[in-house]
């Protein structure tokens, strides 16, 4: 029973992710510990992840474990406090961007990084098998509350960038904290950066009445407006968790993620001397053409941050990321992470004096086009192996890294399924817009082609 997909795992609250099965998969986490570990949970906004935490505590104490409940904190910051309570394991109730259906749990190692996938597949098992260890009455564990992580999580941020210089620059700010996780860290971190804020949706409601929880274009039109009609130097919005960030220039336009991605990828290399970039093989042909002048080179993995971090980690990389907002600094942490993210891309916006526009002028630019198409979970590899064979006739190159991503003609196209959602993912970048849509459009038609082709028992 494979339940934990590209990031933790993501089910629909009151269909598959009820209170049994809650209890089911934190039995299961109670089989990968050791007797009286220590454990951190922490959870984002949504309606039922304090409800879900709860259960996992409970089920936890009664397994003889001692659990610190963080409150609603960003995915990172729960990934830096981890190491530093010094507990064995931190367990996140998130869903991340997902819709406000759906909701999930995460699981993060010791050090602060993802479980590895063995970890995840003895849950799995366990939870399968409805294992779960138990104790008797005189060894039951404790539930107790940790306040403070928030300040300790934005003080280390702090600690990472020339906060003098950033205050100097007296930055006006927009943060769309989206109804989500980033409400307990963002506008507290950009006022502690000298920072004059305007908040947007800064309360915290798993219905996420402001907008959904995705920081796409479509999805953030009121910051969009907002931030020229304040006359802002810029805007941040975070996803649901926090662990991603997204910017909008002085003039109201939505800098895509792969943009961000290769500036601040060019500012590590150039910083470092040179040295490696992680980033899945989703990633914009820009990546390269930043980093390279510089030293630098581009290692690519699979999608999703577990297989980004573990390979940075192994790689010693000076950076590295996902076009979608994800940024990682690996002297903070290895974890993607929003709120490093916006006082990243200020520090760098204070050292070089420039604006956000400015900066980005100099970032090599490709029209990179996303779709997704429904796909029922049980019917992805039969479309999967239809589309692969429509795809590569002709292809230049071929990699299956993940997915399925065929080079053509000066652009690119990539099919996969995600991880996260019962959707197969389709990217397509070229140094031309028109070439791009195209190829965008033609993955899009070989997915629905290939699901009306199924046989009915799909």
């Amino acid at each position: 029973m494979r339940l934990f997909g590209t990031n933790g795992i993501r089910e629909i609250v009151g269909e598959k992710l009820t209170a049994p099965f809650v209890a089911r998969v934190a039995g299961g986490i109670t089989t990968v510990l050791a007797p009286a570990d220590r454990i951190a949970i922490g959870w984002d906004a949504r309606t039922s992840s304090p409800e879900i935490a709860h259960i996992v505590s409970s089920t936890l104490a009664l397994a003889g474990h001692r659990v610190a409940e963080l409150g609603i904190l960003p995915t990172p910051a729960v990934q830096y406090l981890v190491p530093r309570l010094g507990v064995q394991m931190g367990i996140i109730a998130t869903a991340s961007h997902n819709p406000r259906e759906f909701n999930g749990l995460k699981c993060i190692a010791a050090d602060g990084l993802e479980v590895p996938r063995s970890v995840e597949a003895a849950i799995e098992e366990a939870a399968e098998a409805g294992t779960v260890r138990s104790v008797p009455y005189d060894a039951v564990g404790s539930v107790y509350p940790v306040s403070d992580g928030a300040q300790r999580y934005v003080d280390g941020i702090l600690g990472q960038v020339d906060v003098e210089k950033i205050r100097r620059r007296r930055f006006t700010v927009v943060v769309d904290c989206g109804n989500g996780a980033s409400v307990s860290t963002a506008p507290h971190l950009l006022r502690r950066l000298g920072c004059r804020v305007i908040s947007l949706n800064g309360h915290p409601d798993g219905t996420f009445p402001g907008h959904l929880s995705e920081p796409t274009e479509a999805n953030i039109q009121d910051l969009i407006h907002t931030v020229p009609a304040l006359g802002a130097d810029l805007g941040i919005v975070h996803d649901g968790d926090a662990d991603r960030a997204v910017f909008v220039d002085r003039h109201g336009r939505f800098v895509p993620g792969e943009e961000t991605l290769a500036l601040l990828a060019r500012d590590a290399v150039e910083r470092a001397g040179g040295g490696i970039v992680v980033s899945p093989v989703s990633a914009s042909l820009s990546l390269e053409d930043a980093v390279r002048p510089h030293g630098g080179s581009v290692v690519y993995t699979r999608v999703g941050s577990p297989a980004v971090t573990h390979e940075m980690e192994a790689q010693k990389a000076v950076f590295g990321g996902e076009e979608n907002g994800g940024l990682i600094f690996p002297k903070f942490q290895y974890a993607r992470d929003g709120g490093m993210s916006a006082a990243g891309l200020l520090d760098l916006l204070a050292r070089k004096d420039l604006t956000l526009t400015e900066a980005l002028s100099t970032v090599p630019r490709y029209a990179l086009v996303r779709e997704k198409v429904a796909c029922p979970v049980a019917s992805r590899s039969a479309v999967m192996a239809q589309v692969e064979a429509s795809l590569t006739q002709g292809a230049d190159r071929v990699v299956t890294l993940d997915g399925v991503k065929a080079f053509r003609g000066g652009g690119w196209i990539l099919l996969r399924p995600s991880g996260t959602e019962p959707l197969i993912r389709i990217f397509a970048e070229s140094k031309d817009p028109a070439q791009a849509r195209a190829l965008a459009d033609e993955g899009v038609g070989a997915v629905r082609r290939a699901l009306a082709e199924l046989p009915a028992s799909h």
